[in-house]
């Protein structure tokens, strides 16, 4: 893995985290979805998509690529394990939980049965935010320890 590719998935990332935040924002003081208008069901399917593929992009390309670069590769949830290693997260329990519910979203298709995920959605969205940052924060300065070495 190069320095280059890292420093292009933290664009990124931060473009995910962006959008991820946003969508929290507008949802974040909405009562209980069976009162949602056509907007609100809206803005939260959005949250909900972009959830999924914050997790996605953090777990299959991000955490995955630090393992790259410490020549440590396995399975995922080995990736996920070694991110806890190197402090991207505090609690590993919360991140399989995430991981979980990004199941849920993933395999509902129903409006009624996605509702089902919006109080555990917008429960975990912030930690969700906080690991993205975490491992926006690690890259920059193991890049910085890079360009110094060089």
């Amino acid at each position: 893995m190069s320095l280059v590719y890292l420093q292009e998935l933290s664009l990124a990332l931060e473009k995910q985290l962006f959008w991820l935040d946003y969508s929290y924002q507008q949802v974040k003081d909405l009562s209980s979805p069976d009162k949602f208008s056509i907007e609100e069901f809206n803005q939260f399917e959005n949250l909900c998509s972009r959830y999924v593929r914050t997790i996605d992009f953090l777990v299959r390309k991000y955490f995955r690529c630090l393992d790259v670069e410490f020549e440590n590769q396995g399975t995922l949830m080995d990736v996920v394990n070694n991110a806890h290693k190197r402090g991207l997260f505090l609690d590993i329990e919360s991140t399989r939980q995430n991981k979980d519910i990004r199941n849920e979203i993933v395999h509902e298709y129903l409006d009624d049965a996605l509702q089902s995920v919006f109080a555990d959605v917008l429960k975990t969205s912030p930690d969700l935010l906080a690991i993205g940052r975490n491992a926006l924060q690690y890259s920059q300065r193991y890049i910085r320890a890079k360009d110094t070495q060089s």
